[in-house]
């Protein structure tokens, strides 16, 4: 069945995905491709980082019938806490970042000074509240 898969910068269509209301087999070429993730004995790894796949729990991630290896994408993106869409209307997958990646992302954010009039004209700048926390809501027409 045909799948569409936006992992990361990647939107690739697979044509022989297996899917299910929470889950998405890809062959190992597919999920290389559309993710980047290898199966090895270590586990899936995605570049030097290697998520290890208990033996007791394996079928979660790994089928093997005759030969025909799938991987679940979707079992381990909930493994690394990454969110993920199914519209089965569409057969799309989205797989966003996960919560640490983010967290670390946004730790060193820092936003540019700016400085903005309150109703009385009085100048306030986004440097004076350095150290404190600060709520921003900004909204456009477009």
């Amino acid at each position: 069945m045909t799948q569409t898969v936006l992992y990361g910068p990647n939107d690739t269509i697979v044509e022989d995905a297996e899917a299910t209301v929470d889950d998405l087999w890809l062959r190992l070429d597919d999920l290389e491709r559309a993710s980047g993730w290898q199966l090895k004995p270590e586990g899936a790894c995605l570049g030097d980082v290697c998520v290890p796949l208990p033996a007791a729990s394996r079928e979660r991630f790994v089928q093997d019938d005759a030969g025909d290896v799938r991987f679940n994408l979707a079992e381990l993106a909930r493994v690394l806490d990454m969110p993920v869409l199914h519209d089965a209307a569409t057969s799309t997958w989205s797989f966003g970042e996960s919560v640490p990646d983010r967290r670390q992302r946004m730790s060193s954010f820092e936003a540019p000074d700016f400085a903005l009039p309150d109703l009385s004209g009085r100048i306030h700048r986004l440097s004076d509240q350095r150290g404190k926390k600060v709520f921003m809501v900004a909204w456009a027409s477009w």
